[in-house]
């Protein structure tokens, strides 16, 4: 299958979390020479990787969502699951009697807010959001290529391996699902490391109120730090550490906690961070190409063509425009399938 040749032979195009952004999407395709061919995007050598996270927050949600699938179905793009996909499943499937629980993803009010655009956008159409629900299925969690990877927030080797055994693949299924939602489990830090990364505990008594107003007692690590000393040598995420903190000497156990990934690794490829600024690598080896779109910061792409070193030459992106689009499509034939 042409999707499946070697990056020698085929460029790739990865691009970030999209968020809704449908025209931002449209106008970065666009950009890098991806054209319409009978309603769906393509390009005469290339095929697109989204790097997860196609819903929730934006204003074009149903739109991205059927402009994304058509192209995987189509086999001009590829797709791995991210944690807003996974976080939707949990949310819309009914735990299992005995388990003291409603749904696998409580209705909080936080989580409520979190998936209340993606509801609204598809309350006209509930067969399609049950369509969509089934697609996510079918979302592997990683891909991993001769010449490059690609998962939406960590690439944890032992844990990948492992699941594969477990799984035969790199896909999951109900009872894996059903199985995460204890945090706990080995199905529940597969699904927590690969889609919302490393952390470690803040000092005793310690919190960080974020940008988002959520309140949390961790922080996000890297998962590439060489040789970490201090917290401010690993920690990875849009909200500051106090400098105090930032200064605090990693303890034995908590190094024994990080995980590393190899400088001789093929190029791996993540998003979920929310960066800003310049889209560069983060290591030789190593880039995150999630640059806040949503926030109206940029949808980026990497342009890959099977380099074991990555440039920062290779980015490509455009700024979000404001409004990204505030009319989502309100009819039946305004998506085109």
């Amino acid at each position: 299958m042409a999707g499946q040749r070697p990056a020698a032979q085929r460029g790739f195009d990865i691009i970030g979390d999209i968020h809704g952004c449908a025209h931002t999407l449209e106008r970065l395709l666009d950009r890098m020479g991806y054209r319409k061919v009978n309603g769906v995007y393509r390009h005469p050598s290339r095929q697109a990787i989204f790097i997860g996270d196609i819903i929730d927050r934006g204003p074009r949600i149903r739109e991205a969502l059927h402009l994304v699938r058509d192209m995987v179905e189509h086999g001009s793009a590829r797709i791995v699951m991210g944690n807003h996909e996974y976080n939707a499943l949990g949310y819309c499937t009914r735990a299992r009697a005995g388990s003291g629980k409603t749904w696998l993803r409580e209705h909080t009010p936080r989580h409520n807010r979190l998936i209340k655009e993606t509801l609204e956008q598809f309350d006209a159409y509930p067969h399609e959001w049950n369509e969509f629900l089934e697609w996510f299925y079918t979302i592997p969690l990683f891909i991993e290529d001769e010449d490059f990877r690609v998962v939406h927030a960590c690439w944890d080797g032992d844990l990948i391996e492992k699941f594969k055994a477990l799984q035969g693949g790199p896909y999951i299924d109900d009872d894996f699902l059903h199985a995460s939602a204890a945090i706990e489990s080995f199905a529940g830090q597969v699904m927590d490391t690969l889609l919302r990364g490393t952390d470690l505990r803040l000092p005793e008594g310690m919190s960080i109120t974020g940008r988002d107003g959520y309140v949390r007692e961790f922080f996000r690590t890297k998962f590439w730090a060489d040789n970490p000393r201090t917290y401010a040598d690993v920690v990875f995420q849009p909200d500051p550490l106090p400098p105090e903190v930032a200064s605090q000497v990693l303890t034995d156990r908590e190094r024994a906690q990080l995980i590393s990934y190899p400088i001789d690794a093929p190029p791996v490829f993540v998003g979920h961070y929310w960066m800003e600024g310049e889209p560069a690598p983060l290591k030789s080896n190593v880039a995150c190409i999630d640059f806040s779109a949503v926030k109206y910061g940029r949808l980026v792409a990497y342009r890959f063509d099977g380099e074991k070193a990555l440039s920062p030459d290779k980015f490509v992106w455009v700024e979000v425009e404001r409004p990204e689009a505030p009319d989502y499509p309100t009819s039946e034939d305004s998506v085109a399938r």
